[in-house]
C-alpha cells in the first residue's frame, strides 16, 4: 500500500470532540458538537466528515446533538475490502444511531451520504425521525435519470463509467497530490465559492484527505456497486426495498447550477414520498456543495425543517 498521511491528520481541530464508535462491524470515527435530539451528517465524494463543519457549529447553535461520521472508506474510519454497497452503507448508519445510545435521528445527506441515508430511511424507517438530502436525488430516480436522459444526467455522470475501470482510477484520484480531487471540486463549485477566500484550505484538506492509504480505493468502490448491481441479483432486490414511498417528513435541497446531479433529476425524487411529507427547496447560482456554499442559508432551512 502506497505511503500517504496518516488517518488521524482528518481529526481537525474545532469546536466539537472527536471519537471512534464501533457499529457493524467497523469502527466509525466522527465529530460530534451540541446536545438535544440527534442529527446524523453523512459526506459525499470527494469528500470527509469535515465538510460539515458550518453545520456542525450552526445546528448545535440551534439546540441539537450534532454528528459528522466518516463514512466506510474515508478518512479515520476503518476501510474494510468489503461493505461499499447501500445495504451495508445504510446498515452503518442505523448501527451508528444505536451506538450513540439514541433510539432514531434526523438524518442529513450529501451526494453519496444522501443515497446512503435515503436507503437507511427504506430500510430502517423507524430509526429515521426526519431526513435532509443535499444534492442527493433518490437513488431510482438517479438510475433512471441516468439511462432515460443520456444528454443530460448520462453526460452529468460520465465520470461513473471511467471509475468501473480497476486500478486507473486509484491512480488517477492519487497522482500528483491528488490533483484530480481540485479539478472535481473545481468543477462542481458554484462560481461564487469557488472565488471565496476559504476554497485554497477546501481544496487542500479533501486532496490530503484523499491521500490517505485506502481511501481513493474505497470511494471507488461505492461508484462499482452502483453500476454493476444492476445487473445482478443484488441490484434488482435493492430496488424493489427502496421503490415504497417514505412516510416520514423529508427535506430535499438542491444547488440548481450543480453540473454532476442535475436540478432536475433531483425534482424526480417526489415519487419515492408521500405527497404530504415531502419539500423541496432549489437554491439559485449554488452548484453541488451548498451546505458550504451558502452555510448559514441551508443551516437555516434545516433548522426550521427541523423545528416544524
Amino acid at each position: 500500500m502506497k505511503n500517504g498521511p496518516d488517518p488521524s491528520s482528518v481529526r481537525i481541530a474545532g469546536p466539537w470532540r472527536h471519537r471512534d464508535v464501533s457499529a457493524n462491524g467497523i469502527r466509525q470515527h466522527l465529530a460530534e458538537c451540541g446536545q438535544g435530539p440527534l442529527v446524523v451528517l453523512a459526506h459525499g465524494f470527494p469528500e470527509f466528515w469535515w465538510s460539515w463543519r458550518h453545520q456542525l457549529v450552526g445546528l448545535a447553535d440551534a439546540g441539537f446533538r450534532v454528528v459528522a461520521v466518516d463514512l466506510r472508506g474515508y478518512g479515520d474510519s476503518d476501510k474494510p475490502p468489503r461493505g461499499y454497497d447501500l445495504w451495508t452503507l445504510a446498515g452503518d448508519l442505523a448501527g451508528l444511531i444505536r451506538a450513540l445510545g439514541e433510539r432514531e435521528a434526523t438524518v442529513v445527506g450529501h451526494d453519496w451520504g444522501g443515497l446512503v441515508a435515503w436507503t437507511l430511511a427504506a430500510l430502517h424507517p423507524r430509526l429515521v425521525r426526519s431526513l435532509v438530502l443535499l444534492n442527493s436525488p433518490h437513488p431510482m430516480a438517479l438510475r433512471r435519470a441516468t439511462w432515460a436522459d443520456p444528454r443530460g444526467q448520462g453526460w452529468a455522470a460520465r465520470h461513473t463509467v471511467g471509475f468501473q475501470l480497476p486500478m486507473l482510477p486509484e491512480r488517477s484520484l492519487r497522482a500528483d497530490g491528488a490533483a484530480r480531487v481540485e479539478r472535481i471540486l473545481r468543477a462542481w463549485a458554484g462560481s461564487r465559492w469557488a472565488a471565496a477566500p476559504e476554497f485554497d484550505e477546501v481544496l487542500r484538506r479533501n486532496r490530503d484527505a484523499m491521500l490517505i492509504p485506502g481511501v481513493a480505493h474505497c470511494a471507488l468502490e461505492y461508484f462499482r456497486w452502483a453500476v454493476r448491481s444492476q445487473a445482478r441479483p443484488d441490484g434488482r432486490r435493492f430496488a424493489a426495498a427502496v421503490a415504497r414511498p417514505l412516510e416520514l417528513p423529508v427535506l430535499q435541497v438542491h444547488g440548481a447550477d450543480d453540473p454532476s446531479l442535475l436540478e432536475r433529476t433531483a425534482r424526480a425524487s417526489a415519487r419515492w414520498v408521500a405527497a404530504d411529507r415531502y419539500q423541496y427547496r432549489a437554491l439559485p447560482g449554488l452548484g453541488h456543495f451548498p451546505h458550504q456554499e451558502a452555510p448559514d442559508a441551508v443551516n437555516a432551512l434545516i433548522a426550521d425543517f427541523l423545528a416544524n
